[in-house]
């Protein structure tokens, strides 16, 4: 009889990456593995917030020093543990801005250089407090719109620069002799415009151009209209565009999270059944070649007893 393969025999020979991946993902996608990391991550900020006192620091300094470092250790065991969730798929890993953030602040807290630097490690662990979007996914829709919205941000500036730029120039041409507080050059001339376009003493510049000329009035009033309405209606615009688009991205990258999660608790099952149905196929095939042996046995037999029939190995 041909050798029978156990179906189960998948199972125990899934590589170990894969243990270890479901293992550790489930550990970090657990409800209270997010908010152990959050709240140490808040505690990081309130660390942070304290330090600024100097003498609390002078007498909690080795309390502050070591609850620091219980923070670092405890960011290094996540980060750890999140690489470990996609040992079966390093890639996707790789793939998310926001691990490659994470691996980057923490690793950067145990370079020399970066150690011996006290400035560089306060901004390092202030980056830290970013790290709440994460766990936080209306927060993270927003930054990556923000994000997605730089190209036309900056489009937005140069347009509001050249703005800038040529009614300063008007500016000082008109207001430049009996105004030299606010318009004596271009640099003040840019300095008042650019406060004005949030409306902020507005009503006092018009009055003091309107002694100079009635016309005043239509610069101050087509510059308020382009600069302060149709502008910042273009930047909305443009950021709500971006908002849209990060929100169907993060859908997106949820369906894809878990449709690679379900694919290894799928293939198991999978492959169980296609062993059973070789098993199945082979059976069948020997059941076969058994009964055609009888027959041939029969039909060759003087008396029509059958002969014996050795079994096949």
């Amino acid at each position: 009889m041909p050798e029978q393969h156990d179906p189960t025999t998948g199972d125990r020979s899934r590589p170990a990456r894969q243990r270890l991946a479901r293992r550790c993902r489930d550990t970090t996608e657990a409800r209270w593995f997010a908010l152990a990391v959050f709240a140490v991550i808040l505690l990081n900020a309130a660390l942070l917030g304290l330090e600024t006192y100097p003498g609390l620091v002078e007498d909690w300094h080795r309390w502050l020093r070591t609850a620091e470092h219980g923070c670092l250790a405890v960011f290094t065991v996540e980060i750890l543990l999140r690489v470990g969730a996609h040992a079966d798929r390093p890639r996707d890993f790789v793939r998310d801005p926001w691990n490659l953030f994470d691996l980057a602040v923490v690793l950067c807290a145990f370079l020399p250089v970066v150690r011996e630097n006290t400035t560089v490690l306060r901004l390092l662990r202030l980056a830290r407090v970013l790290r709440t979007a994460r766990f936080l996914p209306q927060l993270r829709i927003v930054l990556t719109a923000v994000a997605r919205s730089l190209p036309g941000t900056l489009s937005f500036l140069l347009v509001g620069a050249l703005l800038l730029y040529v009614y300063a120039m008007v500016g000082w041409v008109f207001f430049g002799r009996h105004d030299p507080e606010h318009y004596g050059s271009i640099g003040r001339a840019v300095l008042t415009l650019f406060l004005l376009m949030t409306l902020d003493g507005i009503g006092d510049a018009v009055h003091a151009g309107l002694e100079v000329s009635r016309w005043s009035l239509a610069y101050y009033a087509s510059y308020v209209l382009i600069a302060s309405f149709v502008l910042v209606n273009v930047l909305i615009g443009v950021v709500i565009t971006s908002l849209d688009e990060a929100r169907q991205m993060e859908r997106q990258e949820q369906e894809q999270e878990q449709e690679a999660v379900r694919e290894p608790s799928r293939e198991p099952d999978d492959r169980r059944l296609l062993l059973t149905r070789i098993g199945a196929a082979r059976q069948a095939l020997d059941d076969l070649e058994r009964g055609l042996l009888h027959g041939a046995a029969a039909a060759g037999s003087p008396d029509g007893t059958a002969a014996p029939v050795r079994s096949r190995t």
